[in-house]
């Protein structure tokens, strides 16, 4: 049985290629297609990690010019993985500061790091 961290990564996988493949048919993300995957696939996620006075497209923006790394307008796997990372992390850093700002919420985070994904049994 997989674990949930491989399912995790496997989506990744599947869904660079769903996008990738749009327009034209090539192993590229355009601006475009980067943009529609997170708004379809990561709208939740990227709310929570968006910074303050900044809209989701200035955000997707900014995230495709950090990791469009050789600047041709077009992300390859490895750049959208950079993407990726640079999302996750904000994510954290956020979950920290949520931490920060409510200590007594009940909801210790004790650096495990296993906010209820364990693997399946």
């Amino acid at each position: 049985m997989k674990t949930d961290l491989e399912l995790a990564l496997e989506c990744a996988i599947d869904i660079y290629h769903q996008y990738a493949v749009k327009r034209p048919i090539d192993d590229y993300l355009s601006k475009d297609e980067f943009s529609e995957l997170l708004k379809e696939n990561a709208k939740p996620f990227l709310h929570n990690t968006i910074p303050p006075n900044t809209s989701v497209d200035n955000y997707i923006e900014k995230l495709f010019e950090k990791a469009d790394r050789n600047r041709d307008g077009r992300l390859k796997f490895t750049e959208f993985l950079t993407t990726l990372n640079l999302v996750v992390i904000d994510a954290h850093n956020r979950s920290h500061q949520s931490h920060k700002n409510h200590p007594n919420d009940g909801h210790g985070h004790d650096h495990s790091h296993d906010h209820g994904h364990g693997p399946s049994k």
